[in-house]
């Protein structure tokens, strides 16, 4: 699902970005060439990027 359509960012691309970016979303944005123009994306991408980063921390836990 594409989560920035202006960007054409997908989900995928913010969930592994996740993982090599500690930023909120517009950091991430930049590490990925992109920047937000619009900013309609932001929330869903940070709550995304939140919950990918929550579910790595809690893989690490348990190993």
């Amino acid at each position: 699902m594409y989560i920035c359509i202006c960007n054409a960012i997908r989900e995928t691309d913010l969930r592994k970005a996740a993982l090599t970016s500690g930023g909120d979303a517009e950091a991430t944005y930049a590490m990925l060439g992109k920047r937000p123009n619009c900013g309609q994306c932001l929330v869903k991408a940070g709550k995304i990027l939140e919950q990918e980063r929550a579910l790595v921390s809690c893989e690490e836990v348990a190993v």
